[in-house]
């Protein structure tokens, strides 16, 4: 089955780790992006490039930024074939993000 893992994160979190924490991290993601269950990952641009977009009473309305004006934003996805949710939950915790302050949405995908 196909999981979405949502990696949240406090903007800038990595700048506060030292070079070599950093490249540990840095490394850390490049696993993630090699394992074979991995069928398509990507970092996201910070959030103030986003546009929201809205449809309301027949008029598009778009604005800078994201929706939400949160302490962590979707910094960036993955998608796992996994055999169980517990093996994708395991895979999950392994994403620095959810030890370094932020949070990994795990969802399965409609397949269809």
């Amino acid at each position: 089955m196909q999981y979405a893992l949502m990696i949240y994160a406090e903007p800038g979190y990595g700048e506060a780790l030292s070079d070599a924490e950093r490249e540990v991290v840095y490394a850390e993601y490049l696993a993630l992006a090699d394992d074979a269950r991995c069928v398509g990952v990507a970092q996201l641009q910070p959030a103030e490039t986003a546009t929201s977009v809205r449809v309301a009473g027949g008029r598009t309305l778009m604005t800078d930024g994201p929706f939400a004006d949160t302490k962590e934003v979707l910094g960036g996805f993955c998608l796992v074939e996994a055999a169980d949710l517990d093996e994708v939950l395991d895979l999950a915790a392994r994403i620095p993000a959810a030890r370094l302050g932020g949070a990994v949405e795990v969802r399965p995908v409609v397949q269809r």
